[in-house]
């Protein structure tokens, strides 16, 4: 989504670069945007990024600072390749009752604690003084920090829960491998946090937005 946007904003003159440390998520990348002429793909480190100084006028994180070892390296790595007066922008997610799926992932890791370290990684990020002071400490000037919320309204609980219980994404696969009565726990404890009346429900979502410029 974020490079399809991309591609609309800089037009036919300009050129996106869509990159992830995944080459899954690349080789998706290119099944749906590989026929834009003005749009390359790379398998790329964010920590560790082989593009050389100078090279965007813009950059996008899209939601994933927060699977960065070390954001503020992360962080740093984008001053450095972004160019004089440009702008580099990053969402993360804020706590997770306010995630799509991340309320599931927080019941999850009650009971799961291998997946307990990741969950609290990716909510790390979702204070606004601590996202902006990890721009700053990178670099960044002219830092501003926003915020958006999204309500997303399903016909029911089980039009919500379903896919993951099914095995969707990596919040299904997490929960299938409980134990049944581990995972009856979680799908009440879950329910429970919508006050499910048996009719539609609302999916609360919010995402911190940061950018900061190079001067």
């Amino acid at each position: 989504m974020a490079a399809t946007e991309c591609l609309r904003v800089v037009g036919p003159s300009g050129h996106v670069v869509a990159a992830d440390l995944s080459e899954a998520m690349v080789d998706q990348a290119k099944q749906r945007l590989g026929t834009a002429r003005n749009m390359s793909f790379a398998v790329e480190n964010g920590q560790s990024l082989s593009f050389v100084d100078n090279s965007f006028h813009a950059l996008i994180c899209s939601h994933g600072l927060i699977f960065f070892p070390d954001p503020l390296r992360g962080l740093s790595e984008l001053l450095r390749v972004l160019r004089l007066g440009g702008r580099a922008a990053a969402s993360v997610l804020t706590v997770p009752e306010r995630s799509y799926n991340g309320r599931i992932n927080a019941v999850i890791a009650k009971h799961s604690p291998t997946i307990s370290e990741a969950t609290a990684r990716t909510f790390a990020l979702g204070d606004a003084a601590h996202l902006r002071r990890l721009f700053e400490r990178a670099g960044f000037q002219n830092v501003e920090i926003s915020r958006q919320a999204h309500r997303f309204r399903l016909p029911s609980f089980d039009a919500y829960f379903v896919p993951f219980e099914r095995g969707g994404a990596s919040t299904g696969q997490a929960y299938l491998a409980l134990s049944q009565s581990v995972c009856d726990t979680v799908r009440e404890e879950v329910q429970r946090s919508f006050g499910d009346t048996s009719g539609p429900v609302d999916v609360e979502v919010e995402f911190l937005f940061a950018s900061g410029q190079r001067r």
